[in-house]
Parts: C-alpha cells; structure tokens; sequence
C-alpha cells in the first residue's frame, strides 16, 4: 500500500488524532481504563496492532485507488473488521458442537472483503518478526493463507457439499487448532461458575470481588429492564423453556481486555436449562461501540440497517457465524446499543505462545485462511440478510480472484510486509507519546 512518508512528530500527531476519534469520549469517562489498556498496547508491536483498528482504516483510506478484486460486490460483502492472527478460538454452537472458527465480531461490518485479508495478513508479519522469521519466511506463510482462503473459497463457490468442507471440530481439526478444542472441552459449566459465583441460602449469586461491582436499586431496575428488551431479540428456538430466564442476580463488570475499555458491562446469572445448580447460565450485557471500519464506509442503507450498534454487533456475528450463540442478543441501555450474549465455559482463544515449529505455523495459517474463507461465505443471500447482501459472497469472491489468480497472492505479501513496517514504527511512537505524556486526557 501507499503510505505517505511522514516524521516521527508528523505521524504521532495523526495516531492522536485518530485515537481522538476512536476512543475520545469513552477516554474522558474512565481515564484509568485507558492506561490499562494503553499499557497492554505498549507491550509488543502486535498488541498494539490489535488495538489500533481505527488506524489501521485510516491507512487504508488514504490508498484511494481501492484495489484489484473489489467490484460493486466485493466491497459489500460482510467483513469481521478486525481479522487478526489471535481473533480465533472455541465456541459451543447451537448445536452443542465444540466449533473452532473466527471470534469476537465487535468491529464486523459490510465492506470490501479484502479488508480482513490484509489486516490478517499484517498480523502474520508482526507474529513472523516477534518470532525472529525471515522475511521469505514470512512472505511463505502469507502465500499459505492466501491459497487456503482461494483453496476453501473456490470450493464453497463451486457447489461442494458440506462433507466436504466441514468445520474445524474435535474429529477434522489438527495440531494447535485441535489443541485448543480438546482445552475447551476438558473446562465445564461448573468450573466458571464456581470462578465467578457462590451458593448463598440454599441459591447461587455472584461471589463479591473478582472485578464485580455491587449495583444500587436504580442500576440493577435499569439492568433488568434492558435484560427484558434482550429477550424479545432472541430466536424462538432458544425460547423452550421460559424458567431458563429466571434472573438470580446481577452485578456490574469493568470493561476488561484491549478492545474494551471504557465500556460499562454488566453480569446476569441465569437458571439455565434445570433446576440443577451446576447448569445456571452466566450472559454478559456489553454497550457495543462504532465499528472503526464504518467511519471509512459511506453507504448510507448499510448503516440505516441497523437500529444501532448491538443490533449491528449480532446481526453480523449471525451472518458470519453458522450456528451462532443460542443466547446471543441485542438491547439497550440508557440510550446505547448493547450486545449481550454468554459468558461461555467452553471458549479458548487460540495461543500462539508455543506455536514456534515453522511447519506447524504454516498449517495453523493455512486453516485459518479456511476459516476466514468459510466466514465470509456464511454471510451472503442465503443467511437472512439478503437485503444487505443480495448474491452469493463466494461465487464473487471466487469470480473476481479469478479474474487474476497469479497477483492474489502477492497482493497480501506486499501488504503484510509494508504495513507490518509501519506497524512497528507506530509502535515505538505510540510507546513514546504515552511515555512522555502526550496523550490527552491520561
């Protein structure tokens, strides 16, 4: 990409600006959030990477010229937004299948699909250098993800059945991918909940500390008003038994994690499916923030979709995701979206800590360029928003690679290189506008 060459001083001010527009509002409000946050960010190139979505789509907006393989369809294909080498992980689908798949849809939005490729893609250069990999190393894997997202997309376009391109479960995942299944199916329901809860007069309620905050009257009224709202958004399948919905207690949550702070949250404890102690159900009701891909979108039917950013949130995690979160909803609170879904027993991010072999890194990156090739066919005509996405995502995606097979590849490569650079350099900025106390309002 064409990134204009500017001082150390010149591009600091741009990342100010942008985090300006990122997290201006939410920084004001909760300051000490923030420096948690900035600190996690400071650690590496790639943890700062993963917090700077909004830059990230700045740089991409000032490329004008759009880019091959991105035609009136293309562009407007749904897009997780924020497609990073650590963004995968384990989900119990609906179907009571342990998936592992693409996870947290926060940024997901309509767009061009090549977007989560080329985030992706510099991923993979930070990771490559944070593990000491060659250039041609690096240039390697990213051809791999490249040839398994064009491999699986072909495939899907082409009619495949489903035997033939099956999710990554506990009988067709390998290595670190199985790894992190089998992790996820040893945990259970009661292990979280004993982590979070105690059993108090014969009843389970949230055990105090452990980042819980206790709510005054006026809180929890509005809590469970909203929580009322949220039952309206769930499909009626996840509807079978109305006990399942009976609230035990609720607690308020800081905003934790790198994408998540400022946020006010808040803990439900459910009954769950029985009456059995050990199957109450923990879900989490998040306001959901503007996705840093929309401010760089300006088709005005694709934000008019969406009745706000919960409501975007889900609807694009259940276009995205086959089988989505049983409890996965929407609602708001005090005037904002939320999103709200489980706090799930079963959910193991994919760790890349002792990924360090060179062929088995090349393995994880080919199946993950499946993955993300799986996610973007979910989400076209047939996944019920046809009105966003009106055709076959995969029959296009298919069509315009193969319009140029040969430059696909190398597309990625050059982009994973140049702005893994930039990355780098953004980094070392970054750490010395926080460390100087540059940035407003910390």
């Amino acid at each position: 990409m064409s990134v204009p060459q500017l001082s150390a001083e010149q591009r600091g001010e741009q990342i100010l600006a942008v985090f300006d527009t990122a997290f201006g509002e939410l920084l004001a409000a909760d300051p000490a959030a923030f420096r948690v946050k900035f600190r996690k960010m400071a650690a590496s190139a790639f943890a700062f990477y993963r917090g700077t979505a909004g830059l990230f789509y700045h740089d991409l907006e000032q490329d004008k010229r759009g880019g091959p393989y991105l035609d009136e369809r293309t562009s407007r294909v749904w897009i997780h937004g924020d497609l990073h080498a650590e963004n995968f992980g384990t989900y119990m689908d609906a179907q009571g299948r342990l998936i592992f798949n693409v996870n947290d849809f926060d940024e997901a939005y309509v767009g061009p699909f090549t977007w989560d490729l080329k985030r992706f893609a510099a991923s993979v250069a930070l990771i490559g250098y944070a593990k000491a990999l060659s250039d041609e190393q690096i240039t390697e894997l990213v051809k791999v993800y490249a040839a398994g997202y064009r491999e699986r997309i072909h495939a899907l376009a082409t009619g495949a059945k489903s035997d033939e391109v099956p999710p990554f479960t506990l009988d067709t995942a390998e290595g670190p991918l199985l790894d992190a299944l089998r992790d996820a199916r040893s945990l259970t329901r009661f292990g979280l909940l004993d982590s979070m809860t105690e059993i108090r007069d014969f009843e389970r309620r949230f055990a105090p500390g452990g980042g819980s905050i206790e709510l005054d009257a006026a809180t929890r009224y509005k809590v469970l008003a909203a929580f009322d709202g949220y039952l309206e958004t769930l499909p009626e399948s996840s509807l079978a038994r109305p006990d399942s919905y009976r609230v035990k207690d609720v607690v308020g949550r800081r905003g934790i994690g790198i994408g998540s702070a400022g946020l006010p949250s808040y803990n439900i404890l459910l009954e769950g499916n029985s009456d059995a102690l050990e199957n109450d159900v923990v879900i989490y009701i998040k306001q959901a923030q503007t996705p840093a891909v929309s401010r760089h979108i300006t088709d005005s039917a694709i934000r008019e979709y969406f009745q706000h950013e919960g409501h975007r949130t889900v609807i694009s995690q259940r276009a995205l995701q086959a089988h989505a979160d049983p409890w996965l909803g929407w609602t708001e609170l005090d005037g904002a979206g939320q999103l709200v879904a489980e706090v799930s027993p079963y959910a193991v991010d994919l760790d890349w800590g002792d990924i360090d072999d060179s062929e088995e890194i090349s393995a994880v990156v080919a199946d993950l360029g499946r993955a993300t090739a799986t996610m973007h066919a979910a989400a076209d005509d047939e996944s019920g928003h046809s009105e966003l996405v009106p055709f076959s995502t995969e029959r296009a995606i298919d069509a315009a690679i193969a319009a140029d097979e040969d430059g696909f590849a190398g597309l990625l490569v050059d982009f994973a290189h140049s702005y893994g650079a930039r990355a780098r350099g953004d980094h070392q900025i970054f750490v010395d506008l926080f460390r100087n106390g540059r940035i407003p309002g910390l």
